[in-house]
């Protein structure tokens, strides 16, 4: 598993952002003041910027502001790198990535950061106004809610920070009584980054609200197997003990390993589904051994390693839980080769 300071690198941290982002303004004021010292400044001025991104993606202001000090700079290339960084974020949206061929960056580059993120705001509230700005209407914003998840089905969440900004949107969508749709695409985002704990957390809670026992504990599971600090499977099962307490039903102590088999099978079948495919050459073909050499080895562990070599991380993730969970400790090694590929 990838170490919690990696982490935290890629999780917002609003303060720090806002504070690099005003240093960054303040260099570039200085650079325009004292043209001797121009170019020393406009370099401190993209660090900071550079800085307000990382310790915060989700505000918009901090890609705007490397956005203007490329512009300034004259940078078109680095401009570009900006935009893509950012369309990133937003899912590698196929709409959007076509409109960065054969434009003149330091012509248009800052409009259509602008244009892309006013049509797709990062903070969830206002992606949510974008939404449902037409709440006398409620076809048009059941239409526009269709066709963000149709577009969730396309995207590519596998970057932590996409994974965070839409599984923000979704909570936006359970808490205006889409709930279906909030079970159905946070899978589709975990079976992208299975590492995502704050989704499961929330999908967790919201089987548990339902009574939703056995789905419930298997978010609260995974979690707990991701974050083996935090005990949110044991809470739960503290609850449930509490709740059960005086009556004649027998303690839960978790679903069945059927049960958890097969939850586990459903979100490999998806992270199959949005995975890489593997594709052998026919030089590959031709270089392999002879069968009769080839020692044995588990099905299984050869799927794993497969998988693992050709970089479906998300779906070698949940066959090797799937084999923890049946009793192949072995697969507990590949279950932490997985995690320290996220």
């Amino acid at each position: 598993m990838a170490s919690e300071s990696g982490d935290l690198l890629q999780h917002p941290r609003r303060n720090l952002g806002n504070r690099y982002r005003t240093q960054a303004q303040k260099f570039a004021r200085l650079a325009a003041k004292d043209t001797s010292r121009a170019e020393e400044n406009m370099a401190w001025a993209e660090q900071n910027a550079r800085q307000a991104i990382l310790h915060d993606f989700t505000d918009q202001r901090n890609w705007q502001c490397l956005a203007d000090i490329k512009l300034i700079n004259g940078d078109g290339e680095g401009l570009n790198a900006v935009l893509e960084d950012a369309f990133i974020i937003l899912g590698r949206d196929p709409e959007l990535v076509e409109q960065l061929k054969d434009i003149d960056f330091l012509l248009v580059g800052v409009e259509l950061l602008i244009a892309a993120f006013t049509r797709d705001p990062l903070d969830p509230d206002l992606w949510w106004e974008v939404i449902s700005n037409n709440d006398d209407n409620p076809e048009l914003v059941e239409q526009r809610i269709l066709e963000f998840a149709q577009r969730c089905r396309r995207l590519d969440f596998s970057d932590q920070r996409a994974n965070i900004i839409y599984g923000r949107r979704l909570e936006r969508l359970r808490e205006y009584g889409h709930t279906e749709l909030f079970i159905e695409l946070s899978r589709h985002l975990l079976a992208h980054r299975p590492n995502n704990h704050e989704l499961w957390m929330e999908l967790g809670r919201l089987h548990e609200r339902r009574g939703e026992i056995d789905e419930a504990w298997s978010c609260y599971d995974h979690v707990q197997t991701i974050l083996p600090h935090q005990s949110p499977r044991d809470d739960f099962l503290s609850r449930l003990k509490g709740a059960m307490d005086g009556e004649e039903k027998q303690p839960w102590s978790g679903p069945d390993i059927t049960k958890r088999s097969t939850f586990l099978q459903q979100m490999e079948t998806l992270s199959k589904r949005i995975s890489k495919e593997s594709i052998q050459t026919p030089s590959q073909q031709d270089t392999m051994p002879e069968p009769e050499l080839v020692e044995k080895e588990h099905p299984d562990l050869k799927k794993l390693r497969e998988l693992l070599d050709s970089g479906n991380t998300s779906e070698a993730f949940f066959l090797a839980r799937r084999l923890v969970a049946s009793g192949e400790d072995w697969a507990e090694e590949w279950l932490n080769k997985a995690q320290q590929q996220f």
